[in-house]
């Protein structure tokens, strides 16, 4: 069981940063290195950013679940 959340944690986490590094920033952010300068139609509140939005929601609210619980099994 241990090992199984501390596997969850640790995948969750790396998606997690990656997840916040590709969104758009006041400038381009990282997201503009991989595309380059995006199209009007893909700036702003576009179908890609609001998706990465939600997916960046669910990998920080699974990294809190795993943190409480790891806490809970860990507390000295």
């Amino acid at each position: 069981m241990v090992t199984f959340v501390v596997i969850v944690h640790v995948i969750v986490s790396l998606g997690l940063i990656v997840a916040v590094l590709l969104h758009q920033g006041k400038g381009y952010g990282l997201s503009g290195a991989f595309g380059g300068s995006l199209p009007s139609t893909f700036s702003g509140s576009s179908l890609i950013e609001r998706n990465l939005d939600r997916l960046t929601i669910a990998f920080a609210v699974i990294f809190v679940i795993t943190t409480v619980i790891l806490t809970l099994i860990f507390k000295v």
